[in-house]
């Protein structure tokens, strides 16, 4: 048990004194960025599904006739 004591009070040590946080607005325009990208890479990922299950159901379609 004391070697997870030790390991939370060194990690909060780091965390507070070595760590340098971005400021808030830097923060918001980080944000803002990821949000950007996540939405763009979604949208990338749906449309790649769409084209396979099109083609799927189209390559079903063709051995079914």
């Amino acid at each position: 048990m004391s070697n997870f004591k030790n390991y939370v009070s060194e990690s909060y040590n780091e965390l507070r004194n070595h760590v340098t946080w971005p400021t808030w607005a830097e923060g918001q325009k980080l944000m803002v960025i990821v949000a950007v990208f996540s939405i763009l890479f979604s949208l990338a990922i749906w449309g790649v599904d769409e084209v396979f299950s099109a083609a799927v159901k189209q390559y079903f379609n063709w051995v079914k006739s």
